[in-house]
């Protein structure tokens, strides 16, 4: 057995017990680049990428979007967006899962990961939805599923880092995502309303009460202003993507600590920052060494040789697309999405485009594709959080979340072969 065999053994072992992802995937980069390259100029290769990132100016927006998303989730936030949502839609026929959903999908956009959002929000909307009675499978599967509804929504990390790795615009990678992202939410609700339509009994539903809603709204009064300046910097145009992180981190940073003090200054602050700091880190070692990896595999003409046997295989754009989302749901069923950016989409995008598929349009398939692989059996990430956060077994999950992957892989379809949905005002 020579050194680099063991060395990759031993990463596997590692990864086996747990250690954190980005170290796993950073050793296994490296050990392929030596494999490939014996010399150090394989390692080399790794810091230039590395240090080629780290004077991209976009990239600043990324620790500090984190930064904001770690402040929210230590303050109440997740509770008042869910109070207002509640008195503003949960009137409606099925007005509460709706509630439940856009509550999801703003705190995740917000907070730019899937599994915080169920760990945040799923304590407070599970007994709600159960006591406005819907079933215990009907709110298990909408919240499992819901946690991962905001990530095509400003200002999403997975958004901004594709837009790094594939250097593409992010802010028209935001406008293309906006209708399909709306779309999902569409589809999940118009679920949400027919399916309250057949549940008898529970509660009766309430009137609208603009007097509860007026005061939710002022409960809320300090989150409402980080929304505006997300989507008019973004969809304006007005400020870069890294200007609006620091106007919001700013803004939230005031508020969570010398407004609303929900967050100590001193004693929790440095915490916070280190928190946010240790998950900014880990996104960026593993994007410097898969960038670094993805130039030795160009080097090696790897792309050319898989392009080569799918051509082989099929020249057709509409089965290319089919097999594409195939692999997509796969990957982000058996990988955090930030891995699968900075691993998959250097190899896939020069594929794609010479199936004359829009380089924008193949960001928005991407990213549904691996939304929906987060709640995809048998390993999708936000069913393992969905277990332990709501103490079910993994097989009652799987039945919950199927009536909501139907829809969502349906969604898919309408997004993949109709990409005017995307472009449209882009162009």
């Amino acid at each position: 057995m020579d050194l680099l065999t063991a060395a990759v053994i031993v990463i596997v072992v590692f990864a086996l017990l747990e250690t954190p992802l980005f170290t796993v995937i950073a050793g296994l980069s490296i050990a392929a680049l030596l494999a490939a390259d014996p010399s150090l100029l394989s390692v080399q290769l790794v810091l230039i990428e590395m240090n080629r990132l780290a004077s991209m100016p976009v990239l600043v927006a990324l620790p500090l979007f984190v930064l904001v998303g770690t402040l929210l989730t230590e303050t109440g936030a997740p509770g008042r967006i869910m109070n207002f949502m509640s008195a503003l839609i949960g009137w409606l026929p099925g007005g509460m899962a709706i509630a439940a959903l856009c509550s999801c999908a703003f705190f995740t956009a917000l907070t730019g990961a899937s599994g915080v959002t169920i760990v945040a929000l799923g304590s407070i909307l599970y007994p709600v939805l159960r006591g406005r009675g819907y079933s215990d499978r009907f709110s298990l599967g909408l919240l499992t599923t819901s946690g991962s509804r905001g990530l095509l929504f400003p200002p999403s990390l997975a958004v901004i880092l594709y837009g790094v790795v594939s250097q593409t615009d992010i802010g028209r990678i935001f406008k293309a995502a906006l209708v399909p992202g709306v779309l999902m939410i569409l589809m999940v609700s118009a679920y949400a309303f027919f399916h309250r339509h057949r549940q008898p009994g529970g509660p009766a539903r309430p009137a609208p009460d603009w007097g509860r809603i007026k005061k939710t709204f002022i409960e809320g009064i300090w989150e409402w202003p980080v929304l505006l300046i997300v989507v008019v910097g973004v969809y304006g145009g007005f400020v870069t993507i890294a200007e609006v992180a620091s106007l919001v981190l700013v803004y939230v940073l005031t508020v969570a600590c010398f407004v609303t003090r929900e967050v100590r200054f001193f004693r929790q602050l440095p915490g916070i920052m280190v928190e946010s700091a240790v998950l900014s880190g880990a996104i960026i070692v593993i994007l410097g060494v898969a960038l670094g990896f993805t130039g030795v595999l160009v080097d090696a003409q790897v792309p050319e040789r898989i392009l080569s046997f799918l051509t082989s295989v099929t020249e057709s754009r509409i089965l290319f697309l089919a097999g594409l989302n195939v692999f997509l749901l796969a990957v982000g069923c058996a990988m955090d999405i930030f891995s699968a950016i900075v691993i998959v989409v250097p190899i896939m995008v020069p594929i794609a485009l010479t199936y004359g598929i829009d380089p924008i349009h193949l960001c928005v398939i991407f990213l549904v594709n691996l939304e929906i692989g987060y709640s995809t059996p048998p390993v999708g990430i936000n069913l393992f959080i969905s277990s332990l956060k709501f103490k079910k077994p993994l097989t009652v999950l799987y039945r919950a979340s199927l009536p909501y992957l139907a829809l969502l892989l349906a969604a898919l379809l309408v997004i993949t072969y109709v990409p005017w949905l995307s472009l449209f005002w882009i162009r």
